[in-house]
């Protein structure tokens, strides 16, 4: 339900908002024809705010990507896949896309593919992740990712979903890599970061996402995630804020889409060197 509800929101900024901070041809097609787009309820304040979170952590996530690339990465491996689109609007032919997830999601995925006709590319590879059997090492290995080459990751909407343990072994693998090597995600504020109307906000998600069968119980300062990726091992991290991404991705707009001045999480970046 949260990958369906990303993937539509994300496909009502290719149908509502001019210009797209994340140009995303497959982003309507994947969804069906059953799709509708509301523009009423998807001019919310609340709804809007989403949707630009939603399409400026994977433009920053890809800008990222594509710094990676320009230094010699050929590998990308997107953690939690969900309904992601980049492998099939991949720009750069040799980069080898490795789409994690459980199983069950991708047999939906790849349905919804080919009911909208929508090509597997050669590059891309699927990687179903049973945590049960396998370590996500065993899986990226078994499914031929070349651990002696540098390799970036992103990890969007997954963290605030994970335990402690399980948060800090895909850091330790990342970080694990060959120089060159990095990791974008977002993560879930603690409550003490949040003003109390945000706190009242967040309430109100992790019920929905709880009676959803999929329950917030990961959350993080700044400073903590600073200390978490310095103990993985990283060198470089950025934590950009809601300021510096507007004025990055959302600048001189005049439809108010934009990131809130405060927001339930942050987005952070960590590369190896």
């Amino acid at each position: 339900m949260t990958a369906r509800a990303v993937a539509t929101r994300r496909a009502a900024h290719q149908i509502l908002d001019r210009p797209t901070v994340l140009h995303d041809p497959i982003a309507v097609p994947i969804l069906g024809p059953e799709l509708y787009v509301d523009p009423v309820r998807h001019a919310n304040p609340r709804s809007r705010a989403f949707r630009a979170f939603m399409v400026g952590r994977s433009r920053y996530t890809e800008d990222n990507l594509a710094s990676a690339y320009a230094n010699g990465v050929r590998q990308y491996v997107v953690l939690g896949a969900g309904m992601d689109t980049f492998a099939y609007r991949n720009p750069f032919p040799d980069l080898r896309v490795f789409e994690v997830d459980f199983p069950s999601m991708q047999d939906f995925k790849r349905a919804m593919l080919r009911n909208a006709s929508i090509a597997e590319p050669a590059n891309l590879i699927f990687v179903p992740l049973d945590f049960e059997h396998h370590t996500l090492t065993e899986s990226l290995a078994e499914a031929g990712l070349d651990a002696q080459h540098p390799t970036f990751f992103s990890w969007l909407g997954v963290v605030p979903y994970l335990t402690l343990s399980a948060f800090r072994a895909t850091l330790d693998m990342v970080a694990s890599l060959p120089a060159g090597s990095g990791i974008t995600f977002d993560y879930s504020l603690t409550a003490e970061e949040l003003s109390p109307r945000l706190q009242a906000a967040r309430k109100s998600l992790a019920a929905r996402v709880a009676a959803a069968g999929e329950p917030f119980q990961l959350f993080f300062g700044s400073e903590q995630m600073e200390n978490e990726l310095k103990s993985a091992g990283f060198q470089r991290i950025e934590q950009p804020e809601f300021a510096d991404l507007n004025h990055r991705y959302f600048a001189n707009r005049t439809d108010g889409l934009a990131l809130p001045e405060e927001g339930l999480g942050k987005i952070a970046t960590a590369w190896v060197d």
